[in-house]
Parts: structure tokens; sequence; C-alpha cells
């Protein structure tokens, strides 16, 4: 019998999820985890250079967050823009949905959109008669775990040191213990995976396989296809990188572990879960993930259910900070 949702799960008291970030970035602690021997480590994020072999490439996402929830200016209509399509039009998440059928209008800083269309899933396509300016009137769509709003300090934290490309709703969260200092001594290149709010949805049914994945814009660049090709091992920071690569790595006649050196974009949906063949990633960085969801179901591929699952409990008795602003996890 295959693996099931449940056994995923683990219990986790409520002062252990993290709402706000450490003072320094790089404060972090850094739990280690062994694939070969079992072996687990009680770090500082510090120590992380430490683990990288001479000939390692680390691979990084560098999607830039935008502040992509809105309110009407009434406060009764929330808007979350899942993808700019345009300047002047948005797919978007909309609550309460009954107040916005087709043709119904909001208004948002004086500018108003209408609901063009609703999409199979609930989805609205917004037509704005001019854009919207998300930096005065957006928010971030902080985590609903953080119970908390968005603070003007999130606006910086809750971003990479090296985020650029603007789309992502969600911070690729691995990559947020990085100093600029820290990298600059480390070989590392970029991809761009836009996170969606995908990343959130809970997995609802019994079997993984049974969970339709959502779907997130990448860009590789062919560059950066060569220097992963010619490294002796890549790291990947973050769930959002290795499913880029292992998405690319699947396309490849035989799935070797060979990119094509081409730049490459486009969407993927790859749902990585038990039992995996990894072709591109020989490490991976991560912060710890909510119960049942898809990322540890992505990270048990990587190091096994039953040793992903010990260290997560080891990690609740060691008092390890968990989500989004929390600690991470290295696994070599």
């Amino acid at each position: 019998m295959g693996l099931r949702t449940s056994d995923f799960h683990y219990e986790l008291p409520e002062e252990l999820i993290a709402s706000r970030p450490l003072e320094e970035r790089a404060a972090s602690r850094m739990m280690v985890v062994h694939r070969d021997t079992g072996k687990i480590e009680h770090r500082m994020f510090r120590d992380f250079p430490g683990y990288l072999h001479p000939d390692d490439l680390l691979m990084l996402n560098d999607t830039r967050v935008i502040p992509a929830r809105v309110f009407s200016d009434d406060g009764k209509i929330e808007l979350l823009c899942l993808d700019r399509l345009s300047p002047t039009e948005w797919r978007s998440l909309v609550r309460p949905g009954k107040k916005m059928r087709p043709g119904k209008t909001v208004s948002v800083g004086g500018t108003t959109g209408t609901v063009v269309d609703v999409f199979e899933n609930g989805d609205r396509l917004i037509r704005w008669d001019s854009p919207v300016d998300l930096n005065q009137h957006g928010h971030l769509a902080l985590p609903h775990y953080m119970k908390r709003e968005d603070e003007l300090s999130d606006r910086e934290r809750y971003q990479t040191v090296f985020a650029k490309e603007e789309g992502a709703i969600a911070a690729p969260t691995a990559g947020l213990h990085f100093t600029p200092e820290m990298l600059a001594a480390l070989p590392h290149d970029f991809l761009t995976l836009h996170v969606g709010v995908g990343t959130f949805r809970p997995v609802q049914v019994d079997t993984p396989e049974e969970h339709v994945m959502h779907s997130e814009r990448y860009l590789l660049k062919e560059a950066t296809a060569q220097r992963i090709n010619k490294a002796g091992r890549v790291v990947a920071v973050g769930t959002t990188v290795t499913r880029v690569l292992e998405h690319l790595g699947k396309q490849m006649p035989g799935g070797g572990k060979r990119l094509e050196e081409t730049s490459q974009q486009g969407e993927t949906d790859i749902f990585i879960y038990p039992p995996y063949e990894f072709r591109v990633i020989g490490g991976l960085l991560t912060n710890f993930h909510l119960p049942e969801s898809t990322l540890i179901m992505l990270v048990s591929a990587f190091a096994g259910r039953e040793l992903v699952m010990e260290a997560y409990r080891e990690a609740v008795r060691e008092r390890y900070r968990f989500y989004s602003y929390g600690d991470c996890m290295l696994l070599v």
C-alpha cells in the first residue's frame, strides 16, 4: 500500500511558529541531516559554508515578492493578484466572491476594476481602467499561520537580499537567511520561479497521487544551465529551486542529470513526493514546512520519509522556530 497524506503529519506546538523574523538574517539555527548515515546535527546558519564542497554550485530563486493583496476603497472586497497578465489585467482571488460576478466593479485607490470573467476554479479576471499602484495600496500576503497583518518592516524582511524579478506572492523562504556578505563568498547562481498562492494550499485528499498541484512560472538562463552541468553538486536553496531543476531534468531524454544548455522558461506543476529519483540536485537547504503539505513531501522524497519525520520530531523537541520566518534544515 502506498503512502497516505496522514503519513506526513507531525504535532507542532503553536508557540514554535515564527510570526516575526530574527533581527539578524544569519542568526537562524540550522539542523543538518545526513542522508547516508541518518546523523542529525544542530548548528547555526553561519556554519552553512562549511558544508559545501569546492565544486558545489548553490542555486537560488531571485523572485521578488510584490504587495499583491489589496482592499476596495470601501473595505468590503479583498483581492489577491495571482498573476498580472498586463499592467491593467489581473487574475485574482476575490473575497467574498459572491459579490464579484461578471460586470461588477470595484475601486482601489480611485482606480476602477471590472470583473471580466470567472474561471472554473473561482479566480476572477479583473480589468482596471488604469494600473493599480501596489506600492501605495498593496499589502504583502503573509502566510495565514503568522496570524497578523503585514507591517512596513516586512517589505524588506520578507524578501531575500538578492530578490530581483517581481512577481511572487510568497517569499522563497530558504533564501531569507542569506546576507550579501555570505553569498558573495559562495559559488552561486540564480533562476526565477514566481511563488504562487498554491504553495499554501493544503493537500485535501487521502493519498498524494490524487492531489492536483498548482502551476508556477519559471525562467532559467542559458549560462546558468551551463554552470549547473559543470558543477560537481548542485545545492538547491529551497523547494522552488528544486522543483524547477527537477522539472527541467525530467525533460531530458532518458531523464539524465544534465540540462539542456539553452534559456528555458515556462510553467511547472511538478509534484515531488516519495518515491522519486532526483536527477539534478544533490543537496537541499529548506525551512521547516507545514504538516501534510506538498513541501514536506518533497523533502521526504529527497531524504526519506522516516528520517525526515524523525528530524521534525527532534526539531520540535529542540524548540526550533518553524515556517517562513523560522530556522532552516540542510539535507546533504
